[in-house]
């Protein structure tokens, strides 16, 4: 062991596991750094992957070949698609893991990996020479080297734990602080600050009444994150419980608000608006009588138990006390009360496309220490990190990804250019091309651009293949494949759709929203025939493809109009501060994020229509 690498990544939560993965596997000789090895993509908060656009983003880390999406289902004992009865835009996979075989998985991902290793040590500074990264220290008192360094820090940075008046120094519950990196990149000119987080108590299963509960139990479909055949939902399924709060509940909790780090002045930072604590939801809500809690397990041989909604940082008495007015939880028992964290992070700006920081060269940032919050973005942004790292080493173009091609590329544009002032949650709504964007069609939106750069492995690229050359026979297939009139109108009457005035294609039928292709197999045999050899998957994303044509061509184009503007670059050496036809703010902003494109430019707050108009003159366009 010399202590020499290509790559090294510090910390082994998502984002990390997913950099050191992608970077080994592209060939970078890696280390990844943690301080523990038994709690590798440690599932901090609940146990469970994707949701509402992070679905997405998950989906798009497998199409990109990265490894979240496979460790899920492999360790899934819940899976739903949210969103169904809405158009396919909004559809979004999320499951419940077994929080224990999700370590054990990520671990026989990376131990099966090639060019990758782990030590478990804490870094405690950086290596700078001549403003590039070329190493690391550890808390050991080793130095080790490496071409690009990969920062994935999580919660850990000057980590400090909240539960009511106590604080313990920490960046997880049981494990220390990370100290000396934040104060080392402050003093080389990085804008850091303070951010909060915070978990729910688990509780012990054995002491809740599930009989005055509502199951909710996961969809019985084929659906999974991965696109590959050979990974398969193999676990035990099981079901979630559905109670809520009460009036008594609030006024409980209320009583102890003067000991609550969040009303008492002990946190001072910023904290999640999107996943708010109990506390914050009794003020900020106070008209409400009731709000909704989950019980999510914690594994198919444990006896935790994960309260979705009700993170807390007040005395675990006055948390014990709240949770015990909850129907079905008056005898409850705690494994552990929940808690808040604050922690450091750096403003995002700071950093290029690729992740990699402005002011130092071959430094890479990913996850929590850029603001962000939940495992998917962190994990999103860790592939990224680790690609453009292995780029850096060994030459190629750079990787990014832009609004149009992925969630992930919207997340990272949003952070570059906007920047956070709470910690960052993706959301539909923050992509302006959402049927594009499509939980279904990520390995079509990017497959073969990870192939290309030598992520996506030859398995997983002919799978897609496969897939396209089957849907585009399928899609002929309905486009040519004439319904006659008497076929189907009794049918059609059932289901309440207008019976057919004469023979029209398969294609043209399914555009009624009541008409889907499984319901219409069933009294077309050809149709039937035609589906027997044909994957759900397939089936799905050619109904799709043929009923949302003309809304995935319309914002196709929209997408190509605002393209346009990507492409006219600014050099890096422009000087914005002193066109006096520039807004104060724009020339402000400009300085100091500096964008490569007036695509970029364009989505800087306080940078207007006119101060754009401007940069196209000033750049001959």
């Amino acid at each position: 062991m010399d202590f020499r690498y290509d790559v090294i990544v510090v910390g082994a939560g998502h984002a990390g596991c997913e950099a050191a993965s992608a970077a080994a596997r592209m060939g970078s000789r890696t280390l990844l750094i943690t301080m523990d090895m038994n709690k590798i993509a440690q599932m901090s908060c609940n146990p469970a992957v994707g949701g509402i656009a992070k679905g997405q983003i998950v989906r798009e880390i497998d199409a990109l070949g990265g490894q979240m999406a496979i460790v899920t289902d492999r360790s899934a004992i819940q899976f739903r698609m949210l969103n169904q009865s809405k158009g396919p835009a909004m559809w979004s996979p999320r499951s419940q893991s077994d929080r224990k075989r999700f370590i054990e998985e990520w671990i026989k991902v990376l131990s099966g990996t090639d060019n990758l290793q782990i030590w478990q040590d804490i870094v405690t500074s950086l290596i700078i020479k001549d403003n590039k990264v070329c190493g690391v220290r550890t808390m050991l008192g080793i130095e080790m080297q490496a071409q690009a360094v990969v920062l994935t820090n999580g919660t850990f940075l000057n980590g400090l734990m909240h539960c009511g008046k106590t604080q313990i120094p920490g960046g997880r519950t049981s494990e220390p602080a990370s100290h000396g990196l934040t104060e080392q990149l402050v003093g080389l000119g990085f804008r850091s600050d303070r951010m909060k987080t915070g978990t729910p108590a688990r509780i012990d299963a054995r002491s809740i009444h599930f009989d005055q509960m509502v199951r909710q139990d996961g969809d019985d479909t084929w659906h999974q994150f991965s696109y590959l055949p050979s990974v398969r939902r193999g676990l035990k399924q099981m079901p979630c419980w559905i109670t809520y709060t009460n009036p008594h509940t609030h006024d409980t909790l209320r009583a102890g608000l003067q000991d609550s780090p969040l009303f008492n002045g002990q946190i001072q930072s910023i904290g999640p608006r999107y996943c708010p604590s109990i506390e914050t939801k009794i003020v900020t809500f106070a008209d409400k009588d009731a709000h909704q809690l989950f019980l999510e397990p914690e594994g198919v041989d444990s006896n935790e138990y994960y309260v979705n909604g009700f993170s807390s940082s007040l005395p675990w008495q006055v948390q014990l006390a709240g949770l015990k007015t909850v129907k079905g939880l008056e005898d409850v028992v705690l494994y552990r009360p929940g808690y808040a964290i604050e922690y450091d992070f750096f403003d995002p700006t700071q950093l290029h496309h690729t992740l990699e920081t402005k002011l130092i060269g071959n430094l890479f940032f990913a996850g929590q220490i850029n603001g962000t919050t939940g495992y998917e973005e962190a994990a999103g942004q860790g592939l990224v990190a680790g690609v453009n790292a292995h780029i850096r080493v060994h030459g190629g173009s750079e990787f990014t990804m832009s609004r149009d091609e992925s969630y992930i590329g919207v997340l990272i544009d949003d952070l570059v250019n906007k920047g956070v002032d709470e910690p960052y949650r993706m959301f539909t709504s923050r992509a302006e091309y959402r049927i594009l964007l499509r939980q279904d069609n990520a390995d079509e939106r990017l497959t073969e651009r990870s192939y290309q750069i030598g992520l996506a492995d030859a398995d997983r690229y002919n799978t897609l293949r496969q897939k396209q050359a089957v849907c585009s026979d399928f899609i002929g297939f309905l486009q040519n494949t004439t319904i006659h009139k008497n076929q189907i109108d009794t049918w059609l009457e059932q289901i309440g759709s207008t019976p057919l005035h004469e023979g029209c294609k398969i294609a043209d039928l399914i555009l009624r929203p009541q008409v889907g292709l499984k319901k219409l197999a069933e009294v077309l045999p050809e149709l039937k025939e035609k589906m027997a050899d044909i994957s759900d998957e397939c089936i799905e994303s050619c109904e799709i493809q043929i009923k949302y044509a003309g809304y995935i061509k319309r914002e196709r184009m929209e997408a190509d109009k605002l393209q346009r503007l990507d492409q006219i670059r600014i050099p890096d050496t422009f000087d914005y501060t002193d066109i006096q036809s520039l807004s104060t703010e724009a020339r402000q902003k400009l300085s100091r994020i500096r964008p490569k494109s007036i695509g970029e430019a364009q989505r800087i707050p306080g940078v207007s229509p006119n101060d754009v108009s401007v940069l196209l003159v000033l750049m001959g366009r």
